[in-house]
């Protein structure tokens, strides 16, 4: 019988996220050898690959700090540190976003989305789907949309409107006469964001977004203020079209590859 997690017994070290970190660095030291990084092979190895010291010197930190991280004890490693271990071991670009995503940080290297442009291709693509499909930047206001999903949501995508999804869901009276089961749809829709957007909470534009709709909207502030968190999921949307009648649409939700801020959403009607 396992013994549970306790004070006096802790969890195994490689069930922590600095075990999980210290096996990924390790793994990828062994498999880099001298030459790669411009070394003396030297003399016979005990080891594969690198050498922790060589490490450690190529990435300008002490040899015991480094050790100590591969270790998988619990010692601070700063998201500059991580980028030159990235450098050192050479690691490819979807290898430099796990060792980021392992330690909790974010990668300095890493673009501000924020300031970066939607692809041109992304928003041509919108253009050529047969069916309602619009993308939503990091605060889920509409970048781009077809001529089917304009003609869909009266009152956020056809006309002069704002084009955030939830200062349209949660304050436009329209919204609430096409949206099917408004109330869950809302409740579910603020759980969305909160998961969508812990990773930027406290970026300006995001905080002034939640600060408008708390001061515009009881619902909102009451479903945000409830802390549910919900991953974005597709499935079943039922609208009351003031011209078509009810339609049902499956949606599905993608995205882009290197700008996982954005989503691309798909209408598919059943």
């Amino acid at each position: 019988m396992t013994t549970p997690p306790t004070a006096d017994h802790p969890p195994p070290l490689d069930a922590t996220p600095a075990r999980a970190l210290g096996d990924f660095i390790r793994a990828h030291r062994e498999r880099l050898s001298p030459q790669a990084v411009g070394l003396p092979p030297g003399p016979r190895r005990r080891t594969p690959g690198l050498r922790r010291e060589e490490v450690a010197q190529l990435c300008g930190v002490s040899p015991t700090w480094y050790t100590w991280i591969e270790q998988g004890r619990p010692v601070s490693a700063s998201a500059e540190a991580l980028a030159r271990i990235a450098v050192a071991l050479q690691l490819s670009r979807a290898e430099r976003a796990y060792l980021f995503e392992l330690a909790a940080q974010r990668d300095p290297a890493e673009p501000d989305p924020a300031a970066a442009e939607a692809p041109a291709t992304l928003l041509e693509t919108v253009r050529l789907v047969n069916a309602p499909a619009y993308v939503l930047d990091r605060q889920w206001t509409a970048l781009a949309w077809n001529e089917r999903a304009a003609d869909l949501f009266v009152g956020w995508l056809d006309g002069a409107h704002d084009r955030n999804l939830l200062r349209y869901t949660f304050t436009e009276p329209a919204a609430s006469e096409l949206i099917v089961d408004w109330e869950t749809r809302a409740r579910r829709l603020a759980a969305e964001f909160r998961a969508d957007s812990i990773r930027h909470l406290n970026d300006a534009p995001t905080r002034a977004l939640i600060d408008s709709l708390s001061a515009a909207s009881d619902a909102f502030t009451r479903f945000w203020a409830s802390q549910d968190v919900g991953g974005r999921e597709g499935g079943r949307r039922e609208f009351n079209h003031p011209r078509d009648g009810r339609i049902v649409y499956d949606q599905i939700t993608f995205k882009p590859a290197h700008r996982e801020d954005l989503k691309l959403v798909v209408l598919v009607r059943e």
